[in-house]
């Protein structure tokens, strides 16, 4: 075997694992009674790579106080300590004096058994310059994807990508085998990374660049989950490591020292270290491990906990998937449940209940029967992803509770500059009233200033952060099918939802409770805005040109909305700008909506009016129907408001989400205005139409603004003596389908992997999910970013194209659905 050096980044503080690592570096956090790290040292020391250098930041004199010179391990340490963090990439450069030839880079905050020895000669055979070694992850949206072509070269990075983005299931695991020679791009005590800085420019420049795909096993200990499950994994014996302490029996070790009653249980895999005492009645079940000298008293249950060393659980104590620090002490009938941290040094009273995902800090002291239902008092929760699609939801009093409601109002005044103003709405129910108050109180106690507009609707909140130039805006409303859903949607400066890039900052932020806080005379005034309502409507008509036309043709329009206040505000804009209005609110009555807009095209049809209009619940989008009874819904709505955009003559770009039908853009090709393509998220299509907005019919508030909306189209057509059904006469035929295949959230990521392979030598493009051409047309593969499910669309040049198209993709996904080997 060549022998190489090795470089261990061990400079992480270990943020998401707090408080596990409150006094100690991410590297130093015990698997099995042993840093994480010492394992990584024996795994070097077992491919005979002694020379080892070590870069550390955060911390340092714990690892070195404890590892020094490396001779117990038989290696040889030299440690490389920044004053300033310098990022993966410069934590290496910095140990720059340390290489001469090629050199292996492993972290010290994760745990492997990889075979060095096979990813060397593979680095070798390719002549690579820069070989990542990857690995295939059911889920990999939390870490950085790695796109190979068939002889392992790298063609494409993707950090942390969203559903959308995930073209490959393969992901960094933060290893590499390196040549001296690509460190020369950067200067020593810069600050750079690996997989952000250098392997981009490496790939720019062709420098040969491969990935190396392992089997071997491989856990980024970063978050509790995983922290926890590489236990279990270790346990089960899919670790090729070995385990200290005797294996009394299959499945159980027992280290020296240690003391068991006749009357313990022990339930196989469980790990218990040295110099232990368990007393008679205590039971360990599964998945149980336990650090040195600690002590389990009598009738003691614990299951698939970790319990660190120098601990005492006092009788009666039960213990259920929790992580006990180092010198924790409880007293008896404590109850600790699911996914809880007890932080080193703390001390649990007699009844005390500690919650599920409660983390209380070192040394905390709790008093008898203390229920402990909120971290104590700076904490972190296991990784959670708080938005969805567009917003935060969940059930009332459960999911979104007024507690929670403070923490994410604090969460999002923090993660905003300082002396921010943020304005905050809801609809008309109690229970939105409620949360509104709790967001209110959370935003003021960072010290922001928060302007209320009382009950409105989501588009005047949109339109108040404009207005008011404030920094942000937050609105609550309850959901009408499910009335015990609560939405709360939060928005930018523009009125434009969030970024996903603001989405993680600020669920980092509330899963840390890393919150910024002012003094009492810092606390602003709640600014009431009294009648914002009359103020949205006057403003709404202000951008209509043909009102005196509107008044004297008259039209009428029906209305309905499942909302009475979007129906109420909508019906109240109409009749201001001139128009009839009637107003159906038998929609409640209908499960679905596509039953009521049956319904409502016989009233069309039938009824004295000249067009018809759904509003969403969010009083957002905008479904039409005309004389003709002909509905227009999302896709064809889009179509229709393009072609009024390119008619008005003042666009010079339109913007479409990667989902949007090609027609759409061969008309706006016919008419020599640019498309746009975007990312199919809410954020990015508002984001770019706030961007490109010009003078005269918005496309943002064609999309976004459904009452404002009819008052546009409506002015439109008045100006040009013209009626609905001209427009959508105008309109060319459509052939696009819409699907949905329900999948687990593991297969998401290999599926997608295997159509890009599969699919290789066809026009494909990986913008957003996976798209392939051919000449019937085209079919778009996208994961949902909020259900277990893939959407399926397609568009031909054909009905029968679109149909053949949709078919093959659909068939084509759950045969890899099924196909679980792949």
């Amino acid at each position: 075997m060549i022998i190489i050096k090795a470089i261990i980044m061990a400079g992480g503080k270990g943020t998401r694992l707090k408080p596990l690592t409150c006094s100690m570096p991410k590297p130093m956090v015990p698997i099995l009674n042993k840093p994480t790290m010492e394992y990584t040292i024996q795994l070097l020391k077992q491919h005979e790579i002694k020379d080892i250098a070590v870069t550390i930041a955060h911390l340092p004199t714990v690892i070195t106080d404890y590892f020094a010179t490396g001779k117990k391990w038989g290696v040889n340490l030299e440690y490389f300590i920044e004053d300033v963090p310098l990022g993966t990439g410069g934590s290496v450069k910095n140990a720059e004096n340390f290489i001469d030839d090629t050199f292996i880079v492993l972290s010290g905050d994760s745990l492997t058994d990889i075979n060095i020895e096979k990813a060397l000669a593979f680095h070798k055979s390719r002549q690579s310059k820069a070989t990542l070694i990857l690995k295939n992850e059911p889920v990999p949206i939390e870490y950085g994807v790695v796109i190979t072509n068939a002889d392992g070269k790298v063609t494409r990075f993707l950090e942390k990508p969203s559903w959308g983005e995930v073209f490959s299931n393969t992901i960094n695991t933060g290893m590499y085998i390196l040549e001296p020679e690509v460190l020369q791009y950067y200067q020593k005590g810069e600050n750079f990374d690996f997989s952000k800085d250098l392997f981009p420019k490496l790939l720019a420049d062709e420098i040969p660049m491969y990935g190396y795909i392992t089997e071997d096993y491989w856990s980024d200990v970063g978050a509790l989950n995983s922290y926890t499950q590489t236990h279990f994994d270790i346990l089960e014996g899919k670790v090729n490591i070995e385990i200290d302490g005797h294996q009394i029996e299959d499945g159980i070790w027992i280290g020296e020292g240690t003391q068991l009653s006749s009357q313990v249980i022990l339930n196989s895999p469980v790990y218990i270290g040295k110099n232990c005492i368990l007393q008679e009645g205590s039971k360990l079940d599964a998945y149980t491990v336990i650090g040195d000298y600690s002590t389990i008293s009598k009738d003691v249950s614990i299951k698939r906990s970790i319990i660190w060393s120098h601990s005492k659980i006092g009788k009666d104590t039960h213990c259920r998937g929790a992580v006990i620090c180092n010198n924790v002490e409880t007293k008896k009938n404590v109850e600790i449940y699911e996914n809880a941290v007890i932080g080193e040094g703390s001390q649990l009273a007699e009844g005390v209940i500690v919650k599920p995902d409660i983390k209380l800090w070192p040394h905390k002291k709790i008093d008898e029967n203390t229920i402990v239902n909120q971290n104590l008092v700076w904490g972190t929760k296991a990784s959670k992803t708080i938005f969805g699609y567009k917003d935060v939801s969940g059930q009332i009093n459960i999911e979104i509770s007024p507690e929670f409601a403070s923490r994410l109002g604090t969460a999002f005044a923090s993660s905003l500059k300082e002396e921010s103003t943020i304005i905050i709405s809801s609809d008309s129910f109690h229970a939105s009233h409620l949360i509104k108050n709790a967001l209110m109180t959370g935003i003021a106690s960072t010290g922001a200033g928060v302007m209320d507009i009382g009950s409105v609707v989501m588009p005047a909140n949109r339109f108040a952060v404009r207005h008011f130039k404030g920094n942000g805006g937050v609105h609550v409303r309850m959901d009408y099918t499910d009335h015990n859903l609560v939405h709360i949607e939060l928005v930018d400066k523009n009125g434009a939802n969030i970024q996903r890039a603001a989405e993680r900052e600020i669920e980092n932020l509330f899963n840390r409770e890393d919150f910024k806080r002012c003094n009492a005379d810092q606390i602003k005034s709640v600014i009431h805005i009294e009648n914002f309502k009359d103020f949205y409507i006057s403003n709404g008509m202000k951008l209509l040109k043909n009102i005196s036309d509107l008044k004297r043709k008259a039209p009428t329009i029906l209305i309905s909305c499942k909302s009475e206040a979007i129906q109420q505000l909508t019906s109240e804009f109409l009749r201001s700008i001139g128009c009839g209005v009637q107003e159906d609110y038998r929609i409640k009555g209908f499960a679905k909506a596509k039953d009521y807009l049956m319904d409502m095209k016989q009233q069309v049809v039938m009824g004295n009016v000249d067009l018809g209009a759904m509003i969403t619940e969010d009083g957002e989008k905008l479904i039409l129907i005309d004389k003709q009874g002909r509905v227009i819904q999302q896709e064809k709505y889009d179509a229709l408001t393009a072609m009024m955009l390119l008619k008005e003559g003042n666009k010079n770009k339109l913007i479409l989400p990667y989902t949007s039908p090609y027609m759409i853009e061969k008309m706006a090709k016919d008419h020599n205005v640019e498309v746009m393509r975007v990312k199919s998220n809410p954020a990015s299509i508002m984001n770019a139409m706030l961007s490109t907005e010009e003078q005269g019919i918005s496309q943002y508030i064609l999309s976004y603004n459904a009452t404002w909306a009819i008052g546009m189209i409506l002015d439109f057509l008045v100006e040009r003596n013209m009626v609905l059904e001209d427009l959508v006469n105008e309109m060319p035929d459509l052939y696009y389908i819409k699907e949905k295949i329900p999948c687990d959230w593991q297969d998401k990521g290999r599926v997608i992997r295997q159509l890009v392979e599969d699919n290789e030598s066809q026009n494909i493009e990986l913008f957003e999910g996976v798209k392939i051409k051919d000449e019937r047309g085209w079919a778009l593969i996208l994961p949902d970013s909020e259900k277990p499910l893939f959407n399926i669309y397609t568009e031909g040049f054909s009905e029968e194209y679109a149909q053949e198209l949709s078919l093959f993709f659909r068939e084509k996904v759950k045969e890899l659905l099924k196909n679980q080997g792949q």
